[in-house]
């Protein structure tokens, strides 16, 4: 079963994410970029997505991206920003920061969820919109 980080700081949404994703995704979660960063360094275990949220406290999801993508060892997990920025050019932004995927919030359709997931564990790269 395939690995997913969920970094998502309010618990409802983590808890939905978890509960969404859960039968198909080996998933740990955690509330804050630092937890992340700690787990992600502990273990030998990584795994093959995260789901970052944006607006996360202290360090916020592009500020954890940056340091997951300096690790030499981390570098290569694919991620996706759940974010509830959907203005115009948004996506763009937030994939020219290093993002693979882009997925705003709240999730009203699960399957664009996991379309971005699967595509990026499987076939890996940038999905298409």
């Amino acid at each position: 079963m395939k690995k997913v980080l969920v970094v998502e700081d309010n618990e409802d949404s983590r808890e939905l994410l978890c509960a969404m994703l859960e039968d198909s995704y080996e998933i740990t979660s955690c509330a804050d970029a630092r937890s992340a960063l700690a787990l992600l360094e502990s273990t030998t275990l990584l795994p093959d997505l995260l789901l970052l949220d944006i607006s996360l406290p202290g360090i916020d999801g592009i500020q954890l991206l940056h340091r997951i993508r300096s690790s030499e060892a981390l570098a290569g997990i694919p991620a996706v920003a759940l974010t509830a920025h959907a203005m115009k050019g948004d996506e763009s932004r937030f994939r020219s920061l290093g993002f693979d995927g882009y997925v705003t919030k709240p999730i009203v359709d699960e399957s664009q969820l996991i379309r971005v997931m699967e595509y990026l564990i499987h076939r890996g790269g940038k999905p298409t919109s």
